[in-house]
């Protein structure tokens, strides 16, 4: 299995941040173990959705470096792109509505 831990942060979901696009395509790719055609392939499926500047270049934030991972994993665990869509949109779903039906924290 490959560490994809490198270049991870801590910072939790709150902070403030997270959706930056600050990283470029290869660093991003860097970051997380992959290739830049796999991101664009992702990008291609609707699996990501980079920011992009005026000028085109995508811009990659925290968040999505912790997306790219978890897709990462799961086509390490043998999921094709098909079923790492479905997995990623029920996961999105779950969080959603988890955030609707937690009360706020007094």
């Amino acid at each position: 299995m490959i560490d994809r831990s490198k270049g991870s942060s801590n910072m939790s979901e709150a902070e403030p941040g997270r959706t930056r696009g600050v990283y470029g395509i290869s660093v991003a790719a860097d970051l997380v173990g992959t290739g830049v055609q796999n991101l664009r392939a992702y990008e291609a499926r609707g699996l990501l959705s980079p920011v992009r500047t005026a000028g085109g270049t995508r811009r990659y934030s925290a968040d999505d470096l912790d997306r790219l991972r978890r897709i990462c994993d799961l086509l390490d665990a043998g999921l094709n792109l098909a079923g790492i869509a479905m997995v990623m949109q029920l996961q999105d779903e779950n969080h959603q509505l988890r955030e609707q039906t937690t009360p706020p924290h007094q």
